[in-house]
């Protein structure tokens, strides 16, 4: 996936190892559209060159001395609100920095080979970020999960009701925010959300933590069961098929779809193709049309479909798309998501 503009998006590159920075600049400067406008070697040598570069996007690396990524992001949001997206290694703390207004994250290269996909990657993710929606949120997002005593319902779905979420850019947090809403009763979900291998486990993890509802990362053969929500795997594409009695999934390496692998349309597809009982489908926010095709088939074949509105998505593409097709029921806020389909849920019983 590629994308170009007429303006010349100012990027700075924030990391304290000097040959990450030369591989990032020199990376950039095949992409007409980009250009970097300057260098800092940590969060403090940023801070203080923000204001003469005024960059559109800033590159962070996560660690660095003194403060670290998370901190720097802390600290120039309620200030500058300017799309920051992260350049780590597998470290669980991008999540943090995600969690208090990071747009995005790219996983840093290993090998000579992996340079070019890694620059490839980030330049899109500038671009993406570029015409984003800087949220500023609170450190302890994760822990001040709101009340779900009236959002809930009384029944067992018996595995009978199947729902589907897709998301890329900003949807770390806005899935979130949808689970942690939701009581540990509710039917079996399946989430596709963009992110490189490794990064799904870590996300999977973190979630099952912060919800009522158990959360993992998803193995061909995982039955689709009541309190239980399965991640896609970073790199593999996630169906959902009939096994026996049950509906399972089965993730398998792939060519990229939409311009993702995993991609949302895959999973939609492949309920719409598939599941026979009550399917519940929701897009959320993500540059791009990918799982807007999906969405609608699976609106064809009687879904009940929710769409993020355009006020709380860090990128109104995807939802925007789904909508503009007519694949989308009803769209509601990232807050009044999970209370949108309960309601559902609850007509259902």
């Amino acid at each position: 996936m590629s994308y170009s503009y007429n303006k010349k998006i100012r990027v700075m590159i924030v990391d304290d190892s000097i040959l990450a920075r030369r591989i990032i600049h020199d990376g950039l400067k095949k992409y007409q559209n980009i250009e970097v406008v300057g260098e800092a070697i940590n969060a403090r040598d940023a801070r203080a060159k923000i204001p003469v570069l005024k960059p559109d996007v800033i590159t962070s690396d996560v660690e660095m001395p003194g403060m670290n990524g998370i901190d720097f992001v802390k600290s120039i949001l309620p200030e500058y609100s300017i799309p920051i997206i992260l350049v780590s290694s597998l470290d669980l703390r991008v999540f943090d920095a995600l969690a208090v207004g990071a747009v995005d994250f790219v996983r840093k290269p290993e090998g000579i080979h992996g340079k070019e996909r890694f620059i490839e990657s980030l330049a899109n993710k500038i671009v993406v970020a570029s015409c984003s929606r800087v949220r500023k949120r609170p450190m302890n997002v994760v822990q001040s999960a709101p009340s779900i005593s009236k959002l809930t319902f009384s029944a067992h779905f018996n595995n009978e009701i199947i729902i589907g979420l897709g998301a890329s850019t900003g949807g770390t947090e806005a899935t979130l925010d949808v689970l942690k809403r939701l009581p540990a009763n509710t039917p079996g979900m399946v989430v596709v959300q963009h992110m490189p291998p490794g990064f799904t486990k870590m996300y999977a993890d973190r979630l099952d933590r912060s919800c009522a509802l158990n959360v993992k990362e998803a193995e061909t053969g995982d039955v689709i069961k009541t309190g239980q929500v399965l991640i896609a795997p970073g790199d593999k594409q996630m169906r959902v098929v009939k096994t026996g009695n049950n509906y399972t999934v089965n993730c398998q390496a792939g060519e990229k779809v939409s311009g993702h692998c995993p991609s949302v349309d895959v999973l939609f597809q492949s309920m719409a193709e598939n599941v026979r009982c009550r399917m519940a489908g929701i897009i959320m926010t993500g540059m791009g049309s990918d799982g807007a095709k999906g969405l609608l088939a699976m609106k064809q074949k009687g879904a009940f479909t929710i769409g993020q509105d355009k006020e709380s998505c860090v990128v109104y593409g995807m939802p925007m798309v789904a909508q503009n097709i007519g694949a989308v029921t009803v769209q509601a806020s990232c807050e009044n998501i999970a209370g949108v389909l309960i309601r559902k849920l609850n007509e259902w019983r």
